[in-house]
């Protein structure tokens, strides 16, 4: 990384340590001295080497090889004092012996920034008086550094016992690697280790290894694509090559990764993916202790943003930096994957691990019916090699670049694995697919069959992806791969989302998810239109990462890619609709108040067609169920069904003022059926009390509600009825007092305080001077509040709206934005809607989400005199959209440009004061 002399200056440390010595004084000065003289050279050291990587960011290997130069020196000078001035021992007996060495990560010279320090002292037997004061006064010098160390102090004997005990210990003895002390007992260890520990164990270790990372993979949320990976632990993380090493290792005493070569588990071309790979992750690891200032290997946003500047990547149209960094993480993750999935092949040809078993039905499904003795056989071009689906002539099979898609279809059809072999075969020859491949009507047939045939196309688009076919097939594909999206609120890159999402469609069409989604099951029993909804949801989101919307991009990508793929122009016409407005349905479910008329008509009008209806919700549905494994809920659904049937209906029938007026009639009926035990006079002030939209907007459950509240309120100030609903997977907050300004902004304040987050409010004057208000609210996870925490919530709605307590002044310390999360940017986009309510002006408000936001914003609008009559709020990550449907304080409509402009800029300033407080 930088010259030896830098890292540890061994001259001047030889010249005060012969200093020390030459002073004869107590003990425990001589080792406050050595502390202070090797703590000092650490401190230099590290700062050498940490300006020498800012130099040249990219030489991570170099940084973990230097690390661990300095930290060897400084175990060896600990050694040398302890046992030259501390405890001198010329005549040691032949129990007085002890060598220390380097194990586990250590012993294999890698070593991060704050990596542990892990030491074994090895003696020939039982420790002696002498051994022990030298380990003892060593780990002293150790510990007053700060250095964290991990230890073991054992015999030959004890080191074979316990490695056969625990696969732990096993793995660190594997790369131990000897520092100081006798040399001899280093070497006897290393000749009984693999006479008696590692020699016949190979099989047993592999499979230990295997369960092992696999349960770490669990552990570490079960896929290479976290939003904030662990690049130690994670899945395609660096545990993972160094578990391919550790395997090759013990199998073949390998002294160096060539071996995995010589031994055949790579060609020479993989290994040099797998030292990449191996370079890259460790790059980042050094970037991430440091930025970090300790030993951390969890990669989160804050993180992200500081690593990618510091290796250079830069901001260009439609991509940040951070996301070309991600992106390139996210390549080597899936490098290792593959790596990974060859590298066992290998062992199970080498009969060092188990072969995956094969059912009777996946043999009866092969094109021939044999067993796999007679491999030298090659029916229709394949083999059948370790249960796996082999390439039988290289040559013959080249030959035809169509076999390349030929054989994903053999395997989904027989439902069997391909071999890495073939899988090597093809990812070497991507250059065979060409413009002539991809304009193929037989290509076209086969990767229309893939996505539509055989009811599993998410694990053929997987493996296609992997190893780069999906890429070649469909050029536009290849820059969406591993492409991070840096927010969240996705929790995969652009392509894993979007095989989740097929994955999710075909689990729809097969029924699988009939209890989350029954109205969508129905449809699919229907007529609809499936060629044209899978091509569609393979390319709804393929215009990311493009300076343009990604929506229009994609809809301009998705016109010259349909007929590609063999679509008419009926059907590309579609498709190009459905990738233009994929986003439509979820933006007016969760931005727009479905109880307003005009919301549905509008809707209804772009969708046009039933036919457009149920494959615009279909392809919404599976969008936002692939987006991560908590985004899709109860409320959601709910919303996304409120909004198809009334579409359906408005489609099928038509929505004018009658059927509205309608709606208020039959609110009213409904309220007076359920009101049985109510007088005659009670019920007509109750029906008269209330605006038409108060009918048109709520459920007759919340009727009922508010009826029973204003009846029984009397002289009190307010009431409140806070019960779950489960439908919505929210809880309802009714509240009923004398109307006067800012009650929605209190409201809001009071949840923001005790941590609820608004999803849809409504508030409505009556006729006789009453407010009655309602609001969905969720906690942090999206979920219902806890009833034991309603009490609270409660009592802290009461103190707000009585003055009692100011939600501004008491949220300013916790309107703050998570380190992690400080370096999302999200535009604020604020626009007027007169058009899309009969009643209401629409303000849209999207920006960054904060604690304290809708508040500021409800406060800032009251302040401005204008009534809001409900709020619905969406929220995705970061990113927050609360639209407010208002009047002026004469009950009208905002149409004046400068009024609506002075609202605009009065709501930027509330949100650009608030951000800079949450920031500060």
């Amino acid at each position: 990384m930088c010259a030896p002399d830098a890292i540890f200056d061994t001259k001047f440390v030889q010249k005060r340590y012969t200093q020390i010595t030459a002073k004869k004084q107590a003990g425990k000065q001589v080792r406050s001295e050595i502390s202070a003289l090797l703590s000092a050279q650490n401190a230099a050291g590290r700062a050498a080497i940490e300006a020498a990587l800012s130099e040249a960011p990219w030489s991570g290997m170099e940084a973990i090889n230097s690390y661990c130069l300095l930290t060897d020196r400084i175990v060896d000078f600990a050694f040398k004092a302890a046992t030259d001035i501390l405890h001198p021992n010329p005549t040691p007996t032949k129990n007085e012996h002890l060598c220390v060495m380097a194990v586990g990560g250590y012993g294999r010279a890698e070593m991060a920034p704050f990596s542990d320090v892990d030491l074994l002292f090895l003696s020939p037997y039982k420790l002696s008086a002498w051994s022990e004061s030298v380990v003892e006064s060593m780990l002293y010098i150790l510990w007053d550094m700060r250095l964290k160390i991990g230890h073991a102090t054992r015999t030959i004997d004890e080191c074979i016992k316990l490695g056969g005990e625990d696969q732990t210990i096993k793995t660190a003895l594997l790369e131990s690697r000897f520092l100081a002390g006798d040399q001899r007992l280093a070497d006897q260890l290393d000749r009984k280790l693999w006479a008696k520990l590692f020699s016949g164990t190979a099989k047993n270790y592999v499979e230990e290894k295997l369960i092992e990372r696999e349960n770490r993979h669990i552990r570490q949320g079960g896929q290479r694509y976290m939003l904030e990976p662990n690049v130690k632990e994670g899945k395609g993380g660096l545990r993972d090559l160094q578990t391919m090493y550790w395997i090759t290792k013990h199998v073949s005493h390998a002294q160096t990764t060539q071996a995995m070569v010589d031994q055949g588990y790579f060609t020479t071309s993989e290994l040099t993916r797998f030292e990449e790979a191996h370079a890259f992750l460790w790059t980042v690891r050094c970037h991430l202790h440091l930025y970090n200032k300790r030993a951390t290997e969890q990669l989160t946003f804050d993180a992200q943003v500081d690593i990618a500047k510091r290796l250079g990547y830069r901001d260009t149209d439609g991509l940040r930096g951070v996301e070309s960094f991600m992106q390139d993480y996210f390549r080597e993750a899936t490098h290792v994957g593959d790596l990974t999935r060859v590298f066992l092949s290998m062992l199970e040809a080498q009969h060092v691990k188990d072969i995956p078993s094969i059912g009777k039905r996946l043999l009866d499904a092969m094109p021939w019916n044999r067993s796999s003795d007679d491999e030298d056989e090659t029916p229709d071009g394949y083999n059948f090699v370790n249960n796996r689906l082999a390439i039988a002539d290289d040559d013959a099979f080249l030959s035809d670049p169509l076999n390349i898609m030929r054989l994903f279809q053999e395997a989904l059809r027989s439902d069997i694995l391909i071999h890495p072999d073939a899988m090597r075969l093809m990812a070497d020859n991507l250059h065979l697919i060409d413009d002539h491949v991809r304009n193929s009507p037989e290509a076209q047939r086969i990767f229309l069959e893939l996505l539509l045939d055989y009811g599993n196309p998410e694990r053929a688009l997987r493996r296609m992806n992997e190893l780069g076919v999906l890429g070649a097939f469909i050029p536009e594909f290849q820059r969406i791969i591993a492409l991070m999206q840096f927010n969240n609120y996705h929790h995969y890159t652009v392509d894993e989302h979007t095989i989740q999402c097929i994955s999710g469609l075909s689990k729809l069409e097969l029924g699988d998810l009939k209890e989350d989604l029954p109205i969508l099951t129905e449809v699919f029993k229907g007529k609809i239109d499936r060629k044209v909804l899978y091509v569609a949801l393979l390319l709804h989101d393929i215009g990311k990462g493009l300076p343009e919307d990604h929506s229009i991009a994609g809809a301009k990508i998705a016109e010259q890619i349909c007929p590609r793929l063999g679509l008419n122009e009926k059907e590309t016409e579609t498709v190009v609709w459905l990738v233009l407005n994929h986003l439509l349905m979820s933006d007016v479910a969760q931005k727009r108040d479905l109880s307003d008329p005009r919301t549905v008509i509008n809707f209804a009008k772009d969708v046009k067609t039933t036919s457009r209806l149920n494959l615009l919700t279909a392809l919404t549905v599976c969008d936002i169920r692939g987006v991560g494994p908590n985004t899709w809920n109860n409320w959601k659904a709910q919303l996304l069904r409120d909004l198809y049937r009334a579409t359906r209906s408005s489609i099928k029938a038509g929505v004018d003022k009658i059927g509205v007026y309608n709606r208020v009639d039959e609110a009213k009926e409904q309220l007076q059926a359920k009101l049985t035990d109510w007088s005659r006079d009670d019920l007509e002030i109750e029906m008269e009390r209330h605006y038409d939209p108060y009918w048109q907007g709520l459920d007759h459950q919340s009727h009922v509600t508010f009826a029973n509240m204003l009846r029984d309120i009397g002289d009190e100030k307010l009431a409140s009825e806070i019960t779950p609903d489960v439908d919505r997977d929210a809880t309802r907050a009714c509240f009923v007092m004398q109307d006067h300004p800012g009650i929605f902004s209190r409201i809001a304040g009071a949840l923001a305080l005790v941590g609820a987050n608004v999803v849809d409010a409504r508030t409505y004057t009556s006729t006789d001077g009453f407010a009655t208000a309602i609001f969905w609210i969720q906690d942090a996870d999206e979920k219902p509040y806890q009833t034991t925490r309603i009490k609270r919530l409660r009592d802290m709605i009461q103190k707000t709206l009585l003055g009692e307590v100011v939600a501004k002044k008491e949220l300013g310390d916790r309107d703050k934005f998570k380190k992690r999360e400080r370096d999302f940017l999200v535009p604020t986009e604020i626009t007027f809607d007169n058009e899309g309510s009969e009643l209401y002006s629409i303000i849209e408000v999207d920006t960054r989400d904060r604690p304290a936001l809708l508040h500021d914003l409800t406060r800032t609008l009251s302040n401005a005199n204008i009534y809001i009559a409900s709020a619905v709020i969406a929220t995705y990550g970061a990113q927050a959209v609360d639209v407010f449907y208002v009047k002026d304080m004469f009950g009208m409509k905002i149409h004046s440009r400068d009024k609506q402009k002075t609202i605009i800029d009065r709501l930027t300033r509330a949100i650009e004061q608030g951000t800079q407080e949450a920031l500060s």
